[in-house]
């Protein structure tokens, strides 16, 4: 078993104006004349975190961080009720990716995302495959409808106490409706504490969903549960501007990509069977299942990603 790398800091770091207004905050860390690859977070709204940096050798990778539209670093922040998210789309941070590319002189990178991150990742993937030398992935999303159903109504079933929780801000009327867009209408409500208060309910329904998780929302500030909650929100009630499906259609693009696809046992996406559809839809691609893990990046989970970025730490071929 292999775990984490030590704690590292960046020894690059800027802020790039991808458009829209929008100015993305960026990092590097490691050999900088390693092997290049880029962290796609989750959420959307989680931003990127220093434990991020510790999936990799540093003496063999150069390790770009960088903070999606909208949340962490990069402004303006979501948080903001006047923050244009009409110019927040998955078409406009695939864009961003390739911008990042291109100020870093970057030819070919590896990717590595988690849930949100892998649906955009893979997005990106199949728009440039030319541009990955490999793939990493885990907590393994697609963007599909029957995901998104999953995590805001399906596993009522399993928690009700806290989706009745969840669903008690919601008006009646709305209630049988797409909760993400009803969540999504209260977190663009006027009044502030109206706002906040959808925040943090959306983000209390979240940590019910992982149980035993060591990181939680509840200990993030406010700010931070608003951000999250009006992206991830905006994005669900968008369907993430994917066609359903898409994402595993397009998958036989990224043949010849070696990648490694990581899901803990206990994930609540293996219920509508993303990884094992993902992994028959993507020629060639690895399927690594971990025992006792869910959607998180527990040291058995790490384990498995640090072993697949060791793996394909050789220069690019």
């Amino acid at each position: 078993m292999r775990s984490r790398y030590p704690p590292i800091e960046p020894d690059a770091s800027g802020m790039l104006d991808v458009g829209d207004g929008n100015v993305i905050a960026w990092e590097a860390c490691g050999n900088p004349d390693g092997k290049p690859a880029v962290v796609l977070h989750g959420g959307p709204g989680s931003g990127a975190g220093p434990g991020w940096r510790r999936y990799f050798d540093p003496a063999a990778y150069r390790v770009i961080l960088f903070d999606q539209r909208g949340c962490g670093r990069s402004v303006p922040t979501a948080a903001d009720p006047t923050t244009d998210l009409s110019v927040n789309t998955t078409d406009h941070l695939i864009g961003d990716i390739e911008r990042l590319r291109a100020h870093l002189g970057i030819e070919r990178w590896l990717v590595l995302g988690a849930s949100w991150g892998c649906a955009l990742g893979l997005a990106y993937a199949e728009r440039y495959p030319e541009r990955v030398s490999e793939m990493v992935l885990f907590a393994l999303a697609t963007g599909r409808r029957a995901e998104t159903e999953l995590l805001t109504r399906g596993l009522g079933a399993i928690f009700p106490e806290a989706w009745a929780r969840f669903l008690e801000l919601v008006p009646p009327g709305e209630r049988d409706g797409d909760l993400a867009a009803a969540y999504a209408r209260l977190l663009a409500d006027p009044d502030a504490d109206v706002r906040q208060r959808a925040a943090d309910a959306w983000c209390a329904w979240e940590d019910a969903q992982v149980p035993g998780a060591t990181v939680r929302f509840r200990d993030d500030p406010p700010a931070y549960r608003l951000t999250f909650a009006r992206l991830v929100t905006h994005y669900w009630s968008h369907a993430s501007w994917l066609a359903d499906e898409q994402l595993l259609r397009d998958a036989g693009l990224l043949a010849g990509i070696p990648a490694v696809l990581v899901q803990g046992t206990m994930d609540f996406g293996n219920l509508v069977g993303t990884p094992w559809l993902l992994h028959a839809a993507w020629p060639g691609s690895e399927l690594v299942l971990v025992d006792e893990a869910g959607h998180d990046a527990s040291d058995p989970m790490a384990d498995a990603l640090v072993s697949a970025t060791d793996r394909f730490r050789e220069p690019d071929r």
